[in-house]
Parts: structure tokens; C-alpha cells; sequence
């Protein structure tokens, strides 16, 4: 009796778990505006499937509630990828995965809390000190390095060129070039080179689980390139960016200016010409454009897109001098900060780990800190010029300090990002100023690209 009992319950809580879904579906087809399709057609999927399910077509549900719920499942995922529970692969099972890809080391230290400052304004602190570095020059392009960047584990590195070109290092092979006595001869720490761009590459990132890199270039593409196959040179899939003119009815290409992968590495944002950021299923390539469109200006290119840790929320640095916020499931735009550097292009933004700031830079040679909640303005860091360059600005991994690129002088620049308070200042050894500067998520080491076509790796002396 009491089985018989147990199974009734467990029937009625699925009954109920069920029709809570079929309510969020039909809500969410009711209410949907980021497509591009005419909403007419949403609403007649909402009444079949309100027929289908038995359930009220006016059904009440909190706007967006699907995709929240998606979403936060889909960090939940990956956290338990993280932890080593299996998942499913994104790609076809062909694809080779070298063992533990993905997996994040444990961190350093605790992130820095930039909230407790408020109650510290009365207390002297002091500033911390930065470890010294050395460098290796690791490899030259053709023509000018313009971007960077480290796989979620800190694994590998890569950079894009104006040459079209990508190289991919691995970080352990980088580390023996360093050693004063290499007994195994010359050690090549570039394990793949891509070529099958026709323009300069703007912007890389990795996906978080599979060994998949992507690139955003000037020829309007985006590109996904399969590194854990040797052979491979060319991309295995293509993303040809483009957006319909609802007006003109014709079709506008863009340069890809910035690529960044959702956390669950379903869904990619592009940042282009145009003023909105492109999000596109990674699986089926649709391209969605929100339709809460704040008031941009013409120049409102965007420069840097980026996702937060979980996804929750991106950001965009744009040419007209705004750093912008997005909430990742709506695509709402829920903050301007509008003139965050003036009248000068903000060239880079990027989130704390914990999402409650976000780190900016300038052509008006300032690197700021905002709290994502109000808009305001918490800390900026002042001493380092950077007028001409898109220049980043970037935390270590702990983020106790913020690096930045002096053009000038050819420096790079460290303060304290708890204080604010300069604390290093060094020779690049690039031949002219550094165009990018990227550090590495899981330890202390980072790395520039230069106008000099070359590719420099610094990592902490012990």
C-alpha cells in the first residue's frame, strides 16, 4: 500500500512538474520578442500548443521565465562538467578531446572584494606588490599580432593576425622554451597554425568544454576551428554575419569585431559594426537581434563583447563611448552607461569573476571600474596613455591587480585594484606599443601581441 501510495505522489508531482513546463512554453512563444520573425507566427505556436497541452493560452508566467530557468540550468550543467560528472559532447564524437580539457584549476586566491571599500575609505591600506616577470618572445606573424587569448583552463593561448593567420601555443610547451637548459633541443611551443581568414583577425575565444577555437575577422566571418586535430588547418564550420534591413529589405555584411562564447558554449555573441550584439545558436546558427533597443548612436560600433561567469549577463564596449549591459537571457539592455569615457571609444570591458563589476578602457587613456548594479563609478586607474591603439585592460588571475598598455613609452602598466595605487611599471620589449594585453585565467602569466608582429609570453618569477 504504501509502494502503491508513493507511486501515486511521484505521478501526481511529475503531472505537476509537466504542466508547469507546458505553461512556461506557451508564455514564452506568447511573449517571445528576440526574434526577427513576424510575432504572429509565435503566437500561433503558443495556441497549438496551448491545444496540444490543455493549458490556458492567457496563462500568467514572469516575463522571460523559460529562458532563466534554461539558463541557470545550463550553469548548473556546467558546473557539474567542471566537477567531472559526464556530459553529452556538442560535436560529433569524431572529434579527439585531450583528457581533462576544461577543467579549471583551483583558483590562487579569493577574488578581490571591491564592496567592502566604502567601509575602508577611512583606513590607509596598502598596496600590494607585484611579482616580478620574466619574458620570451614566442613567435612572430607576418604582419602585426592584434589579439589574444587563453582557454578556460589556461592550457593554451592563442592569437590572431593581419596576416589572417592564427597560432595556438600550448602553455606547457611555452614554459620548457623558457628553461635556461633545454636538454631535448629546440622546443616549439606552436602546435597548430589556421589559415582561412581573407582579412585581419579581430578576436578569439574558446569553447568552454571542447577543444573548439573561434575568430572573428574583418572578412565578416565567424570561424570554428577543431584543434585537437593535428591535420587540420581550415575551419569546420563558418558563421557569415549579416543582418536584414527591415527597411531596405537587403542585406548588410559586418565586420566581426569581437567574438565571445556563453559559458555553457550553446550560444555565441557577436559584436560588430552594428550597434546590437548578434547572438547565435552555436548548433543551428540562428541569429537572434533583441528587440529592446536602447537609444545608440550612429558611431556605436561595438568594440569588446563579453559574457559574464555564468551568462547571466554580457557587456559592450563601443566606439561611441559607452559600456553598455545586457541581461543574457532577455537581451535587455538594463544599463547605459552612457559617455564611460567621454567622447572617446571604450575599447575593452570585461566582468569580475563575481559579476559585480565590470573593468573598462578607453582612448581616453583611462581603465575604470563600474558596479553593475547602480552604474556607478567605483575606482580608475590613472598613469597610462592610450589614444591610438584598442587597447585592453585586463585583471591577473586573481584579480588583486589590473594591467594596462602605455603606448608612448612602450610600457606596461600594474596597479593595485584594490587602491587604485600604480605599482609597476615595465618595458614591453615589443618594438612600439603592444596592441593587446591578455592574461591567463588560472595562474600568474600573461601575454602581449604586438604592432612589432610579435608575440610575447610573461609569466611570475619564483
Amino acid at each position: 500500500m504504501e509502494s502503491c501510495n508513493s507511486t501515486l505522489e511521484q505521478t501526481l508531482q511529475d503531472g505537476k512538474l509537466h504542466r508547469q513546463v507546458n505553461s512556461l512554453i506557451v508564455a514564452h512563444l506568447r511573449d517571445n520578442n528576440l526574434s526577427q520573425a513576424i510575432p504572429f507566427f509565435f503566437f500561433l505556436a503558443a495556441s497549438a500548443v496551448a491545444s496540444a497541452t490543455m493549458t490556458s493560452l492567457n496563462v500568467e508566467a514572469p516575463p522571460n521565465k523559460l529562458l532563466e530557468l534554461v539558463a541557470k540550468g545550463l550553469a548548473a550543467e556546467k558546473d557539474d562538467i567542471l566537477r567531472g560528472v559526464p556530459s553529452n559532447p556538442l560535436y560529433d564524437s569524431a572529434t579527439l578531446v585531450p583528457a581533462a580539457y576544461g577543467t579549471i584549476p583551483a583558483p590562487r586566491a579569493a577574488a578581490v572584494d571591491f564592496g567592502i571599500d566604502n567601509a575602508l575609505q577611512d583606513t590607509k591600506v596598502m598596496s600590494k606588490n607585484f611579482t616580478k616577470h620574466e619574458t620570451r618572445h614566442l613567435s612572430e606573424h607576418k604582419n602585426i599580432a592584434r589579439c589574444a587569448r587563453f582557454s578556460p583552463d589556461g592550457r593554451f593561448v592563442a592569437t590572431g593576425s593581419a596576416d589572417t593567420s592564427i597560432k595556438l601555443f600550448e602553455i606547457v610547451k611555452v614554459k620548457q622554451m623558457m628553461l635556461p637548459d633545454t636538454r631535448e633541443g629546440p622546443v616549439r611551443p606552436v602546435i597548430r597554425t589556421f589559415y582561412d581568414h581573407i582579412q585581419p583577425i579581430n578576436d578569439l575565444d574558446f569553447h568552454p568544454q571542447n577543444t573548439v577555437l573561434i575568430s572573428g575577422a574583418k572578412d565578416h566571418t565567424i570561424k570554428f576551428f577543431d584543434f585537437s586535430k593535428a591535420t587540420a588547418k581550415r575551419a569546420f564550420r563558418v558563421i557569415q554575419v549579416f543582418l536584414v534591413s527591415d527597411i531596405a529589405l537587403s542585406i548588410d555584411t559586418h565586420n566581426v569585431r569581437s567574438v565571445s562564447f556563453h559559458p555553457s558554449g550553446d550560444f555565441l555573441l557577436a559584436g560588430t559594426d552594428h550597434p546590437i550584439a548578434h547572438l547565435y545558436d552555436v548548433k543551428t546558427f540562428q541569429c537572434y537581434l533583441t528587440a529592446n533597443v536602447p537609444e545608440i548612436s550612429v558611431n556605436g560600433a561595438i568594440n569588446q563583447v563579453r559574457y559574464s561567469s555564468t551568462g547571466g549577463m554580457y557587456v559592450t564596449a563601443s566606439k561611441d563611448g559607452a559600456v553598455r549591459l545586457w541581461d543574457g537571457v532577455s537581451a535587455k539592455c538594463v544599463r547605459s552607461i552612457v559617455g564611460a569615457h567621454g567622447t572617446a571609444e571604450a575599447t575593452s570591458a570585461n566582468f569580475t569573476k563575481d559579476q559585480r563589476f565590470v573593468i573598462s578602457c578607453g582612448k581616453d587613456s583611462t581603465v575604470k571600474l563600474w558596479e553593475v548594479g547602480t552604474g556607478r563609478l567605483v575606482k580608475q586607474y590613472i598613469g597610462a596613455t592610450h589614444t591610438q591603439l584598442r587597447s585592453q585592460a585586463v585583471f591577473n588571475d586573481t584579480e588583486e591587480f589590473v594591467l594596462s598598455i602605455d603606448e608612448p613609452n612602450n610600457e606596461i602598466v600594474v596597479w593595485d585594484a584594490l587602491t587604485a595605487e600604480k605599482v609597476a611599471r615595465w618595458p614591453s620589449n615589443h618594438i612600439g606599443a603592444p596592441r593587446w594585453i591578455e592574461h591567463s585565467p588560472v595562474e600568474a602569466a600573461f601575454i602581449t601581441c604586438g604592432t612589432d608582429r610579435s608575440v610575447r609570453f610573461w609569466k611570475e618569477t619564483l
